[in-house]
């Protein structure tokens, strides 16, 4: 495949349309100058492509039936197999079948399948009301138990599984890099995590460059949302068990929801948007917060915890429950 033929097609589902928003503001170069010359192009957007109505459906349906070749597929929200199975709580405007429909025809003929966002990865925000009234699932998975619109089963034109793109929403370069990569190098399975993530952001913990890391390390909490030390403890967040790297590659060239002030709520997590609390409540049981790091036995953390609490530096201790620093690092002197 040459770089000059990565043709995607683009559908919109039961969503926000968040993701898409999110692409739009992809950095440093502007997104279709940096995607054509990676040749990269876009046979229709929903939000993006001048084509509607009749065109549109005409497009997709030569795509579908393969009588116009194209590379890619991206779904973004999820997909609503409702009432009864039947599709019909989403129907393709002026066309009358489902989305659902049209996403599994595609998905048959794509060489590659990119779920792109929470919501097409697992089923997200549309799956988690209560009895899920809409049928909504994933491309390939139902919160974290494989299976969704396609099953479990299912390879694209590559011998790929749904590549999960999974974010809420995803960050612009999550998409283009592996877009790009597909693109020019191709993906396999080694690209990828155990939920069918790109390993090129969802190999590292969003607490990884966190820029309240030395709070975390010193077990020093924030009591209140305006403080500057840790999340984790009092204010529900899970940077130690999101598989994104938010903190490392910044948002808008510059910020990220922890540096924002906002704890992670693992948005990239199957599951993530019913964690049974509110977002910015840590769960916890006989004191110890139920979500630890992934990869600490309990027991070394409440061991690990105490410790560090007993040698936390004066600075550290006050500082964490402030908005603002009030003790400053002590001065070397000496030069030792």
């Amino acid at each position: 495949m040459t770089a000059a033929s990565f043709r995607v097609v683009w559908l919109q589902s039961g969503g926000c349309g968040g993701c898409t928003q999110s692409l739009l503001c992809a950095e440093p170069r502007p997104l279709f100058d940096e995607l054509r010359d990676a040749g990269i192009e876009f046979v229709w957007h929903p939000a993006l492509s001048e084509a509607s109505g009749a065109e549109a459906l005409q497009i997709l349906d030569d795509c579908a039936e393969g009588r116009r070749p194209f590379e890619a597929l991206c779904i973004e929200g999820a997909l609503l197999r409702g009432p009864n199975g039947s599709g019909r709580f989403h129907l393709m405007s002026g066309d009358g079948r489902p989305l659902a429909d049209w996403a599994a025809r595609l998905a048959a003929r794509a060489r590659w399948v990119f779920a792109v966002g929470a919501c097409s990865a697992w089923g997200g925000f549309s799956a988690s009301t209560p009895g899920n009234p809409l049928e909504a699932c994933g491309l390939q998975y139902e919160t974290d138990e494989p299976g969704g619109l396609l099953g479990e089963d299912f390879r694209s034109g590559s011998g790929l599984p749904v590549v999960n793109i999974a974010g809420c929403p995803i960050h612009p370069g999550w998409l283009v890099d592996t877009l790009e990569k597909a693109a020019l190098e191709g993906l396999t399975a080694a690209d990828l995590d155990g939920f069918g993530r790109p390993l090129l952001y969802a190999e590292q913990l969003v607490h990884h460059a966190c820029a309240r890391n030395e709070y975390y390390e010193f077990k020093a909490s924030a009591q209140k949302h305006s403080d500057l030390g840790c999340l984790m403890e009092n204010l529900g967040c899970r940077g130690t068990q999101a598989h994104a790297d938010c903190n490392l590659r910044l948002w808008n060239g510059s910020g990220s929801c922890l540096r924002g002030g906002y704890a992670c709520i693992a948005c990239t997590e199957p599951g993530f948007e019913a964690p049974g609390h509110a977002f910015q409540e840590t769960h916890k049981v006989a004191g110890i917060p139920v979500g630890l790091p992934v990869d600490m036995p309990k027991a070394w953390f409440v061991a690990l915890a105490a410790l560090s609490k007993s040698a936390t530096p004066k600075r550290v201790r006050e500082n964490a429950q402030s908005d603002h620093p009030v003790v400053r690092p002590l001065l070397k002197k000496g030069g030792k």
